[in-house]
């Protein structure tokens, strides 16, 4: 069955708004790829502000699960949505079942993507595929559908989970760099399209964010990270989700076209 609560009634549940966030209560924000741990993290620091929170999801069903009751039992409202963004129509479904469960939507969080690593002399066209279509395309499509949702409801925020390497690449990322610096520029032109209508669009490029493990899997690569960066640490999920939730908020009310970095100031390092 359809909730149709109006999210900006005072009576909508929705937790109290933690202490220094910008307060969203009454909007709903869809984020893609929620089930990873950015993505979690990004839809916790949404609900958090006090916005329904739609977590979609493509594989990751227990997971999605379970943050939506995470945010349930905090005292906020969630909704979890099955989806795979690599298929036009289903990216333009996921909007439209996350609109219609509150009967609006007033942010998009295009950040579920893939980072595999190969050698780009050994990439055929179908590697390269298997990586645009769900780093690329779906935003393209998510944003589109949002787009069309989000001009004749009065405006809303668009913001795209980009990565430093797309203008740092790395060995063996080729695909990846290539797709995230595509994102970045898609969100530039997005902004300039889409302002006359109400709708910013934003990028957010974290660094290394943690994850449970990767000291354990990569542990020279944490090491360089923390000497590295001027604050001493890596990145966590809350820390890209506190981006993302200022680029939604009237805090921002005059940013758009902008890829906001997130990386702790390593790409503040200098190269020679």
């Amino acid at each position: 069955m359809t909730d149709t609560t109006d999210p900006t009634d005072p009576a909508a549940p929705h937790a109290p708004v933690r202490p220094g966030l910008p307060d969203l209560t009454g909007q709903v924000a869809l984020v893609t790829g929620a089930a990873g741990g950015i993505g979690t993290g990004i839809a916790l620091r949404f609900a958090a502000a006090g916005a329904a929170v739609v977590a979609h999801y493509r594989t990751g069903a227990d997971a999605a699960r379970a943050l939506v009751a995470r945010i349930e039992e905090a005292g906020g409202s969630a909704l979890a949505l099955r989806a795979d963004l690599t298929v036009e129509e289903e990216c333009h479904r996921l909007v439209a079942e996350a609109a219609g469960w509150r009967g609006r939507l007033t942010a998009l969080v295009n950040n579920a993507g893939v980072q595999p690593t190969q050698e780009l002399a050994a990439m055929s066209l179908a590697d390269w595929r298997a990586v645009a279509d769900p780093n690329v395309h779906s935003v393209f499509a998510c944003t589109q559908a949002a787009a069309a949702v989000m001009r004749t409801g009065g405006g809303g925020t668009v913001t795209h989970i980009a990565s430093i390497e797309a203008d740092r690449p790395a060995p063996h990322h080729a695909h990846y760099c290539a797709s995230k610096a595509a994102v970045v520029m898609h969100a530039r032109a997005a902004a300039l399209e889409y302002g006359p209508y109400g709708i910013r669009v934003n990028s957010v490029s974290p660094g290394l964010i943690a994850r449970p493990g990767l000291a354990d899997d990569w542990p020279e690569g944490v090491r360089r990270w923390q000497e590295a960066a001027p604050t001493g640490r890596l990145g966590r999920p809350e820390d890209v989700g506190d981006a993302c939730v200022f680029l939604a908020s009237p805090m921002a009310s005059w940013i758009t076209g902008h890829d906001l970095v997130v990386d702790g100031g390593v790409s503040a390092r200098p190269t020679w």
